[in-house]
This record gives structure tokens, sequence and C-alpha cells, in this order.
């Protein structure tokens, strides 16, 4: 989209696995957050931004998108 859309900078995405037991997608970054959806083990969650101990992102390119637990995501080999 870098081509047809300008913003202050551009995030690559870091695709982590989502571990073992799976991990709640929530809307905002509390536990008592609305939670969008359970991602499940093996998932690539793709992460565009870090904010303390949770990770922005995405299932997909076409969402969901929200905020997981950073400990419930590993890199990807």
């Amino acid at each position: 989209l870098a081509g047809t859309h300008f913003v202050p900078h551009y995030a690559v995405l870091q695709p982590r696995g989502v571990m073992p037991g799976g991990a709640a997608l929530f809307a905002e970054t509390s536990d008592g957050a609305e939670e969008l959806c359970t991602l499940m083990e093996g998932d690539s969650f793709e992460v565009l931004d870090i904010i303390g101990a949770w990770a922005w992102g995405c299932l997909s390119l076409e969402g969901p998108v929200g905020y997981v637990h950073l400990d419930r995501l590993e890199p990807l080999a």
C-alpha cells in the first residue's frame, strides 16, 4: 500500500506463532476489555506494534485486529 497511501511511517509485519493453549484477542490493552476472539495454537499472528506486555496486530490482512498478551506469542522459525 506504500505506493498508494501516505502515512508518517510504515510498519513491517512481525509474524509470531500462538503458543499452546491459544490466546485471547482483546479490543484494548486490558484483561477486562472485550474479547474479540480466541486465537488457536499454531495460528500466525502478525504483530505491528508492541506496547508493554501487549502485542497489537492482526490474524490476517482481513483481520481481526486487536491486542494479545505478548507472552502468548513466540517467534516463528
